[in-house]
């Protein structure tokens, strides 16, 4: 059911999640999340998904919004390409997760970020997104050392 074209409703809903995202406890979430989280192992990474973590409220809210929001494209209840022109910010958590993914399914949740694999796999813009932002996540961590 992939839409050929963007149209309006598309238009109002990718404005829609724009205004989710300026909502200032999300903005402080995405900040947490995108902007500081490093994991630089499996370790690092499953921390964060315990409840005593202090980043945990910022992890859950991040994750699941983008998974939400994927999960649109997924569906096609969105044009995808059009959708992920604005909306590829969520992939910059699916790289942190992703040489984790296997293990993290196996071990955390089976389902876990199958909508951001989605786009990532199955969207041209998402390829692209990716390779970019595997670099940069790379040299952030390069960087961290």
């Amino acid at each position: 059911m992939s839409k050929d074209r963007p149209d309006a409703a598309d238009a109002n809903l990718v404005i829609q999640m724009y205004e989710l995202r300026r909502e200032a406890v999300m903005r402080q979430s995405r900040d947490a999340v995108i902007g500081k989280f490093l994991p630089k192992s499996f370790e690092e990474l499953v921390a964060i998904t315990k409840p005593d973590h202090p980043m945990n409220a910022a992890w859950r809210q991040v994750s699941t919004y983008w998974e939400m929001t994927y999960g649109m494209v997924k569906h096609g209840i969105v044009h995808a390409e059009y959708f992920m022109e604005s909306n590829a910010e969520g992939l910059l958590v699916f790289v942190k997760v992703e040489p984790h993914l296997e293990r993290y399914r196996k071990e955390i949740s089976p389902l876990a970020f199958l909508n951001a694999e989605f786009v990532a796999s199955n969207t041209d813009r998402g390829r692209k997104v990716m390779e970019i932002f595997r670099k940069r996540f790379q040299a952030q961590l390069a960087a961290a050392k």
